[in-house]
């Protein structure tokens, strides 16, 4: 069944590069910008995340007749596009970084817009949804009068994942979860409710409570950053804590948008709402950890890596988010198959061990160390190479599908989550039973071990680039 994403669509443009010095006409930095990054921001963020992961998607939208709109539509490449006319210039959002920090962001054609027309087409899109997203991000498609009309008919057979926005209009009745983060949330109770007797009750709790009250929808999810989310959902007096996994993650862009599109997915699998969201935190954690927005691929720059070959079993679901793709691959009836490790600097060794540990199934994930959980276990001049470069460099391997990056010292809590049918590790643990067998056997799964080369270490080849140096 297909995935229909309806709302407003953006070009976002990130410049990125080092600042080293001030402008002589005022103190401000001086950024030389080394990489432009162009991408479908907004309700086109969330339908390219949902292609790229192999599901059917089709995303219901305005564009401007301008460049920035002919770059949106090339930046949506297999995305299944139903557009009309917006009659105004398209929104761009650029964002300037030095390093990891942002120093700026200006929009272009971002002012108030006029409501745009649906036309006969958007409209039948969205009537053969299997679940819907509502995308808004205030730019006017969600408070057109027939689309809204439509999509309140359909809440009573379609899930609908309302994702709002401050400038929006409110979600209509009966949709299946609305999903603002704490401070939208608490910005739209604020005008039904004085929200000031918080004292013994979570904020995003009784602003959650207040907003699926007025907003007649089946549940309010509120987002809380690392700290995860609260659900509330109608005939249920007691608010469902869902928490986050503890990630490194520098850029937050994109994570509700991640956090949308999953729900979608496990509400199209038939999961429970409470399930769904737990899973859906989850999902939106791993996606900063692999680096978020920045680790997406472009498919319309002359760059972008082409696709790796998917295999029969797993389809077009290769996907940058483990949990997704061991889902994805278990659903079409692979093989999934994991490893972990450090892979601080990356070998012959552990090229010829992925590469084998690739062989035993249908997808290969493999569990890394995070860098705190580095220092920890091999000390305070470790790691060399950052947790982002080295899942970079591991994703950009044929034989890697994805990579779930964990805080803990042992991996047990990854796969806790991740249930791979093969566990992974080098030839060094033969004849020994593996720490992680007892675990993996409890769903059904198995430990095996692929050949080590001794003669190739991460402590050998730091010692011998020591001696360079």
């Amino acid at each position: 069944m297909r995935i229909v994403v309806v709302g407003d669509v953006m070009l976002d443009v990130d410049l990125s590069g080092e600042a080293t010095r001030l402008s002589p006409d005022a103190p401000v930095p001086v950024v030389d910008v080394s990489g432009v990054k162009r991408r479908a921001g907004g309700a086109g963020l969330v339908a390219r995340m949902l292609a790229e992961d192999g599901w059917p998607v089709t995303l219901v939208t305005v564009l401007g007749d301008d460049d920035a709109g002919r770059q949106l539509e090339a930046h949506l490449a297999g995305v299944r596009l139903v557009s009309g006319p917006s009659g105004h210039p398209s929104p761009v959002k650029t964002r300037v970084r030095a390093g990891s920090h942002p120093v700026v962001r200006f929009d272009q054609g971002c002012g108030k817009a006029p409501v745009p027309e649906a036309s006969p087409a958007m409209l039948r899109a969205v009537e053969q949804a299997g679940v819907i997203i509502v995308a808004d991000y205030g730019r006017g498609l969600a408070e057109n009068p027939q689309l809204r009309d439509l999509l309140a008919r359909l809440a009573g057979s379609v899930p609908i994942i309302w994702d709002p926005h401050p400038s929006g209009p409110q979600p209509v009745p009966g949709v299946a979860v609305v999903t603002p983060n704490l401070a939208e949330a608490s910005k739209a109770a604020g005008a039904y409710a004085n929200l000031q007797d918080t004292a013994t009750q979570d904020p995003a709790a009784r602003a959650g409570r207040i907003l699926m009250e007025h907003w007649q929808s089946r549940a309010v999810l509120v987002t809380k950053g690392e700290q995860g989310a609260v659900l509330l959902q109608q005939g249920s007096d007691s608010a469902q804590a869902v928490p986050a996994p503890r990630v490194e993650a520098g850029d937050p862009c994109g994570a509700g948008d991640r956090l949308a599109a999953s729900l979608a997915v496990h509400l199209l699998a038939g999961r429970e709402l409470g399930e769904a969201a737990r899973l859906a935190v989850h999902d939106a954690a791993d996606f900063l950890a692999s680096g978020g927005v920045s680790a997406l691929p472009d498919p319309a720059g002359p760059t972008a890596a082409a696709p790796k070959p998917p295999n029969q079993a797993a389809g077009r679901l290769r996907t940058s988010e483990p949990l997704l793709l061991a889902r994805a691959v278990r659903d079409n009836g692979g093989t999934v198959v994991a490893t972990g490790g450090c892979f601080d600097l990356l070998h012959a060794g552990h090229v010829r061990s992925l590469a084998a540990a690739r062989e035993l199934g249908d997808c290969l994930i493999v569990c890394l160390n995070s860098d705190d959980s580095v220092r920890r276990l091999k000390g305070p001049e470790r790691p060399i190479i950052s947790q982002q470069d080295r899942a970079e460099l591991l994703l950009a391997m044929e034989c890697v599908d994805a990579v779930m990056v964990f805080d803990e010292d042992t991996p047990e809590a990854a796969l806790e989550r991740l249930r791979p049918d093969i566990w992974v590790k080098g030839g060094d643990y033969k004849g020994a039973r593996l720490p992680e067998a007892d675990l993996v056997e409890k769903w059904g799964g198995r430990c095996l071990t692929v050949p080590y080369h001794p003669a190739r270490s991460t402590t050998g080849l730091a010692d011998a680039l020591a001696k360079v140096s």
